[in-house]
């Protein structure tokens, strides 16, 4: 198993959309997670992250220019119980709701798909940290279209037990740019925690490409406590 440089393997993709980390700090005391959002049009650049009890939203940056906000408008990252929801999108509550009624989180996104963004089908990105009395997992979900076949949903889970310090897995919407953007595939890729939470935001936040980057969400659950600490980035200021 290779374990990819975080901040280069970013780099090197000019547009991998909306992505998420998760994973373990390298002092085995963390859960780690990171989730940004970049942009192509005027309508997905004008967006800021904000706090929202202990989750996030986005927001408008100038509302005078917000054109249609069903896809960009949501709430990233919500937390229930002992459970840390991240996703790049309105399945936030989706999960939320389902794993409050009793649902698992594969049960929960039964009732999702792919967004409709023709042609893109841009894949929805979600998952869900367990952090309890000292332990810690985590699960990635992905679901997209059939190569772009909206008749055909493929859904992917990967669950990861105790996993390693020093780790994580990351997974973005696109593997680049183009028209229309190619979908994510293959199994989330491993890559490297490095340092403190501010270490670790510098490296995602200055790995983003600067004309694409819109904000970035990294938080650091104590995972003995359940306390965590958590940075925002926004380009927009």
């Amino acid at each position: 198993m290779e374990i990819k440089d975080l901040g280069k393997n970013l780099q090197a993709n000019e547009y991998p959309g909306r992505g998420l980390v998760v994973g373990k700090s390298a002092d085995g005391k963390y859960a780690v997670t990171a989730y940004f959002i970049m942009g192509r049009s005027e309508n997905s650049r004008n967006r800021i992250f904000v706090e929202d009890g202990e989750g996030i939203r986005t927001q408008a940056f100038d509302p005078a220019k917000m054109k249609d906000p069903s896809l960009i408008i949501y709430a990233p990252v919500r937390v229930l119980g002992d459970t840390t929801i991240v996703t790049n999108g309105d399945q936030t509550d989706t999960i939320y709701d389902g794993l409050k009624d009793g649902r698992t989180f594969e049960q929960s996104l039964r009732s999702r798909e792919f967004e409709p963004d023709k042609p893109n089908y841009t894949p929805r990105i979600s998952a869900v940290m367990n952090v309890k009395d000292g332990s810690y997992d985590y699960m990635i979900s992905i679901l997209k279209s059939n190569g772009g076949d909206p008749s055909s949903c493929q859904r992917q889970t990967f669950a990861y037990d105790n996993p390693a310090a020093g780790q994580g897995h990351m997974i973005h919407t696109y593997t680049g740019n183009g028209d229309p953007l190619p979908s994510f595939v293959g199994e989330p890729t491993t890559v490297a925690i490095k340092g403190g939470i501010d270490e670790f935001t510098a490296e995602v936040w200055n790995g983003l490409n600067e004309d694409n980057k819109v904000s970035l969400f990294v938080r650091y659950i104590d995972i003995t406590t359940g306390k965590y600490e958590t940075r925002i980035e926004n380009k927009n200021k």
